[in-house]
């Protein structure tokens, strides 16, 4: 039987294969984002990683390849904020060589309007683009550096314009701080060719001050929107789909919630995670990584990165967020700027 297919077929302790790769391109971010990167930790100063600490196109391009060995069939580009790392198009161009791969991309949208078109060209599948609200002054608090709500929206309309079809809009919910703008959000984004979805405020990294008091449940806001405008619930699309999927039953299109922290989905997770200096983590709450940026530096071969995967891999027994608990709360996970969300 040839290795790639026994690659493919290897489990975690919970017989969850590996399917997904999310790779932070870079731990650099032009917002300041309350609940991910706040300015009183990220501010002037901080040390963000040298370019020679990052992995390189080709280091990342080689580590891609081998993941598809194991199965991988989607690669998502995060960050930090992935279109802050120079020529990224080109990344996406040879990313896509690699056979029966989805390649798709999370962004705040900043430079969007004026990377969308390349991006497609360069062979990109789909885009997802962050917004917190259409209020300028609460998306300007929580960005914390007053970008305006309209130069996303740029962004979205030049994704649209590109070809990506569906663009998902993703709104971070946060108690106090932008609930109110749920509905607006909806009434934005309905009938058209985009997918809202509401993301549960999460405990992850060290740094953003979470509570479970500011934690606005899924169902709270599927509720909301229901309350104008009737849902019903819809299939999950593939195995493992971590949003929860509603269409309006007017025919206005359809949203998506994702519950980590009141309905955790970890017992279908699928995913990996390679940071921007090259560790690869199997949870987004974890705690400690395998430093592949070294192997590959000391030039193991593919054979020795693939058994050093495959070791992570099969002992891997992460679900944070199904034991979440005051014990775990206070762990000193890794910061969402250099494993992507």
């Amino acid at each position: 039987m040839p290795e790639a297919i026994d690659r493919a077929k290897i489990s975690d302790t919970f017989g969850r294969r590996l399917r997904d790769l999310r790779i932070s391109v870079t731990d650099r971010c032009n917002f300041r984002c309350t609940y991910c990167m706040p300015k009183d930790i990220f501010g002037v100063g901080y040390p963000f990683l040298p370019k020679s600490e990052l992995l390189s196109f080709e280091e990342i391009t080689r580590l891609a390849r081998l993941f598809a060995t194991f199965g991988v069939k989607k690669i998502r580009l995060t960050g930090g904020e992935p279109l802050m790392r120079k020529d990224l198009e080109q990344l996406v161009k040879i990313l896509k060589e690699i056979p029966g791969l989805e390649l798709t991309m999370t962004t705040n949208g900043a430079v969007l309007d004026r990377m969308a078109q390349g991006l497609r060209d360069a062979g990109l599948d789909r885009v997802s683009v962050s917004l917190d609200s259409l209020d300028d002054s609460v998306f300007s608090a929580m960005n914390d550096v007053a970008f305006p709500v309209q130069r996303v929206l740029a962004g979205i309309d030049a994704a649209l314009q590109a070809g990506f079809s569906p663009v998902k809009v993703n709104m971070v919910v946060q108690r106090g701080v932008n609930e109110d703008s749920i509905l607006p959000m909806v009434r934005r984004f309905r009938g058209q060719d985009t997918i809202l979805r509401f993301i549960e405020y999460m405990d992850v990294g060290s740094t953003n001050g979470w509570r479970l008091d500011d934690v606005v449940p899924t169902d709270e806001i599927v509720t909301r929107v229901d309350q104008e405008y009737p849902l019903e619930a819809l299939d999950a699309n593939y195995p493992g789909e971590v949003a929860r999927r509603y269409r309006y039953k007017d025919g206005g299109g359809e949203i998506g919630v994702i519950a980590s922290v009141t309905q955790p989905f970890c017992g279908a997770c699928t995913r990996a995670r390679l940071s921007a200096d090259g560790s690869l983590y199997t949870c987004l709450f974890a705690t400690q990584g395998l430093d592949l940026k070294c192997l590959l530096r000391e030039e193991a071969d593919d054979d020795a990165l693939a058994e050093a995967i495959t070791k992570r891999w099969t002992r891997r027994g992460d679900r944070y967020s199904e034991l979440r608990s005051e014990d775990t709360i206070g762990l000193p996970k890794i910061e969402m700027s250099y494993i992507g969300g």
